[in-house]
């Protein structure tokens, strides 16, 4: 039996509240993440499958890849996060890129796994990717290793594996007066119907993620007006933001469709004007 400090169990313990914080409009998929995370670091997880797997579905800018940044970050630290990009995958030259060409080449995962012993390996839009790829990602869930073109077998139980998916959300999107259990069943059918079921049931969890209303928006964007403010501040600016700033921001910044990810352009770019105005002796 593993002996464990009781710093490290609290952390584990606090694992939930600190996604909640952090991640707005998506606290049922919580408990189910939590989960799978704590079980992986207890060292319960069967140690020839990766620590625990991940298919995030759900419409663009709804917290499917920030989710997997801010667990990684708490769990390993902000440098054990790899991604890739799917879109990059989409012919047969792909598995080369992933795994490298050549005797000497280890490819794009195998330097990925040169720089941590443990963390998350993300694969964002899973779906663009070529069907040799997802062969990969059979092996990976199944025997929880790989190996790379140089021969060498690289073992990854120390891994979560995330696949983020768009799959099924432009339904969804259309399902906009519907019970938010009718729309998950709608998108995990779609999730069967386009990719492999022997890949589907090997992922642990697969969980669709909410769109985001006006009201979480909000949220969302005092969020990021608060970490954008701390970080500009520690470069030495002194910023504060009026509640009629905050009002405007968000007006500005919600997208129906797009999530949060205009509204992080929309703060970014008014805090960074903030801060430089001064600097430059403009008002």
């Amino acid at each position: 039996m593993n002996t464990f400090s009781s710093d490290f169990l609290t952390k584990l313990r606090n694992l939930e509240h600190h996604l909640k914080a952090n991640i707005k409009g998506q606290d049922h998929v919580l408990p189910r993440i939590c989960s799978v995370l704590q079980r992986g670091e207890l060292n319960l997880a069967h140690p020839n499958r990766p620590k625990g797997s991940f298919l995030f579905v759900g419409p663009t800018g709804v917290g499917k890849t920030e989710i997997t940044i801010a667990f990684t970050e708490y769990l390993c630290g902000s440098d054990h996060l790899h991604r890739f990009d799917m879109s990059e995958f989409q012919n047969q030259s792909s598995v080369g890129l992933l795994l490298g060409n050549s005797s000497t080449d280890t490819g794009m995962l195998g330097r990925a796994l040169d720089k941590n012993t443990r963390g998350t390996l993300l694969f964002d839009e899973m779906e663009k990717a070529h069907p040799l790829v997802l062969d990969l990602f059979l092996q990976i869930l199944d025997a929880g290793r790989i190996t790379l073109a140089n021969g060498e077998t690289r073992n990854l139980n120390n891994y979560y594996i995330v696949f983020t998916s768009n799959i099924g959300a432009g339904e969804a999107m259309r399902m906009e007066s519907s019970a938010f259990a009718t729309i998950e069943r709608t998108v995990l059918r779609r999730v069967d119907q386009v990719l492999r079921p022997e890949l589907v049931a090997r992922i642990s969890e697969k969980m669709v993620f909410n769109r985001l209303p006006y009201a979480i928006q909000r949220e969302i964007c005092e969020l990021m007006i608060r970490r954008e403010i701390e970080r500009l501040n520690r470069l030495g600016h002194r910023l504060t933001v009026t509640s009629e700033t905050v009002e405007l921001l968000v007006r500005e910044g919600f997208h129906r469709t797009l999530g949060a990810r205009p509204m992080r352009n929309t703060v970014d770019r008014f805090l960074q004007e903030s801060a430089a105005m001064p600097v430059l002796g403009q008002k």
